[in-house]
């Protein structure tokens, strides 16, 4: 079952691959997030990890002094074969690899107007039943040009129940008849 995020970062092979290997470390959540909110909250720091002109041992230095513990060794690795610029694609891969382990989807709900409490959860168990899932995350998003109706997306499948993807069948197959 193929789990995506809702970011969609699409992600270079390397990335996927050290994006596992983070993920197979077991290193806690937590220590993972604060290093995502650490890069994220100081832009200087990828900055200065990406740098060419800056020593590798100075760069070392820094992980040790900022970065949780558990995860210094994987930043040193990604940070001398400079993968450090892959680090959003690395956590996104990151991300892919836990949901699939919890079953969990992500899913991106289209629509004019949004669902109510539950008609969602109506959505949420199709999805669970439908890929097996134990939990289905959808993420709602506003697009008044479909006119109406929604159009879900989980994975690679796309379910669009939209008035607007009607009338573009609808002309399609009219179009079709001459």
């Amino acid at each position: 079952m193929a789990m995506q995020t809702n970011n969609e970062i699409r992600c270079s092979s390397t990335a996927v691959s050290y994006g596992k290997v983070l993920f197979e470390l077991n290193i806690p959540e937590e220590s993972v997030r604060k290093t995502r909110e650490i890069l994220e909250a100081v832009p200087q720091l990828p900055d200065l990890l990406m740098n060419p002109t800056v020593a590798l041992k100075k760069k070392l230095a820094v992980i040790d002094r900022v970065f949780p513990e558990d995860m210094r060794n994987f930043l040193k690795t990604a940070c001398r074969y400079h993968r450090m610029d892959l680090m959003d694609e690395i956590f996104a891969a990151y991300d892919r690899c836990r949901d699939e382990k919890n079953k969990i989807l992500k899913a991106v709900l289209t629509c004019t107007a949004p669902p109510d409490e539950e008609q969602k959860k109506g959505m949420e168990s199709f999805l669970c039943r439908k890929y097996g899932a134990k939990e289905a995350q959808i993420e709602v998003r506003h697009d008044a040009d479909l006119l109406g109706g929604f159009i879900l997306r989980a994975g690679s499948d796309e379910y669009d129940w939209s008035m607007k993807g009607r009338l573009d069948r609808l002309t399609q197959t009219l179009g079709g008849r001459r």
